[in-house]
């Protein structure tokens, strides 16, 4: 009897803890799923960043290398060096290229004004030699009817004197008239013939006259029409000084693009960051050519691959939390956005069913978390590292 009233006290005991037991697993467990389920994370999740790719604007040969790998820099750091002699070469040739189109353009546009001064000078004195020609027309024609007028009466007078000189011929051959009386007459008929001749070279000078002074007319109105193409001379002057002018705007922009080349000869860093260089001195570049990897370690951000079932109630600006393996840190962050496609959709070949035999698969889907300000001061952290993140989703 003793031995059964000292057993059940056992049993109630051990009840008891199991009940408690049971009571605190039910407690703990209850609290940790309400908990569990205030977060989503993943292990599928990396650090992510910028990587830039430099590279040459121009070719030549790699005549200093300024960074090691891994070295840090600033932005605007020299990294490489290209052999500038070609380029300064390139340069003084613009140079003087530049100062022959000025001074052309400088010539043509001294050339408008004068073209434009020649051509009025032009109109005006073939205008007046024309003026003077027909002048000499009219004065010349007037000189040829007087000369003709003159040979008319020196004829009519010759005809009388001749008939005279017939007469005093007959009359002093019967010794009517005296041989005085004859020899006037003779010399006046002898004077008549050469006044006729003379009267018929003046009116062959006067017909000259004329025809010269048509022929100066003629010269006149030909000196006047080429006169008259003078404002299309000093259009074409002008086109001339206007191609000077945007020749000097092309041989400016040859000089300017010589001497960008010629600080191409220089690479600079365009951000601060960790240098990954494939260069050596003596490397022969070609524009685009890859040289260095730039990795700036102040921009980065996690890439978590949630599944699409953790998604429902996760949206941007939720806190955030990872860890990072390499050196047990927990970094806090927000999440940034959420990709517009699965991972999958992204790769280089996109799975396809073109079977039509279709298994389900649970999608991933890449969303972005940065890191809240100050949380990476030391730039310990590095793109491709493995993270775990965690999303507070309520």
């Amino acid at each position: 009897m003793a031995t059964e009233t000292s057993g059940v006290p056992r049993k109630s005991r051990k009840g008891w803890v199991i009940g408690v037991v049971l009571v605190v697993l039910l407690v703990a467990g209850t609290a940790t799923w309400l908990y569990l389920r205030q977060y989503e994370s993943t292990d599928d999740a990396q650090i992510d960043g910028h990587v830039h790719s430099i590279s040459p604007r121009i070719s030549g040969y790699v005549t200093k290398v300024n960074v090691d790998d891994n070295q840090a820099v600033h932005a605007g750091d020299v990294l490489v060096e290209i052999d500038p002699t070609d380029y300064k070469v390139a340069v003084a040739k613009a140079e003087a290229l530049l100062a022959d189109a000025e001074a052309s353009a400088q010539a043509q546009a001294l050339n408008v004004p004068v073209t434009s001064v020649n051509t009025a000078s032009q109109i005006q004195s073939a205008t007046a030699d024309l003026e003077s020609a027909r002048a000499g027309i009219r004065a010349a024609e007037q000189q040829v009817d007087l000369m003709k007028a003159n040979l008319v009466q020196a004829e009519a007078n010759d005809v009388k004197l001749q008939a005279d000189l017939v007469r005093y011929k007959q009359l002093v051959d019967k010794q009517e008239v005296s041989q005085q009386q004859y020899d006037s007459a003779l010399a006046a008929a002898r004077a008549s013939t050469a006044s006729i001749a003379g009267a018929k070279a003046s009116l062959a000078t006067a017909e000259q006259q004329v025809r010269q002074s048509k022929q100066k007319e003629t010269q006149g109105i030909a000196a006047l029409e080429y006169a008259r193409t003078g404002p299309r001379q000093v259009a074409i002057t002008e086109s001339r000084a206007q191609s000077s002018n945007a020749l000097v705007q092309q041989r400016r922009a040859e000089l300017d693009q010589a001497k960008l080349n010629l600080t191409y000869c220089r690479i600079l860093a365009p951000v601060d960051g960790v240098v990954n260089k494939d260069v050596e001195v003596g490397q022969y570049l070609q524009p685009g050519q890859q040289v260095l990897s730039l990795v700036p370690l102040s921009d980065i951000w996690v890439t978590a691959n949630f599944k699409e079932t953790q998604l429902g109630r996760m949206q941007p600006g939720q806190p955030a939390t990872f860890e990072v393996d390499s050196n047990g840190r927990t970094y806090r962050g927000h999440v940034d956005s959420i990709a517009g496609a699965s991972g999958a959709r992204f790769s280089l070949l996109p799975p396809e069913n073109a079977t039509g035999n279709y298994v389900k698969v649970v999608q991933r889907i890449p969303v972005k978390i940065v890191l809240e300000p100050g949380q990476n001061k030391d730039q310990q952290l590095r793109i491709g590292m493995s993270v775990t993140p965690r999303v507070r989703v309520r």
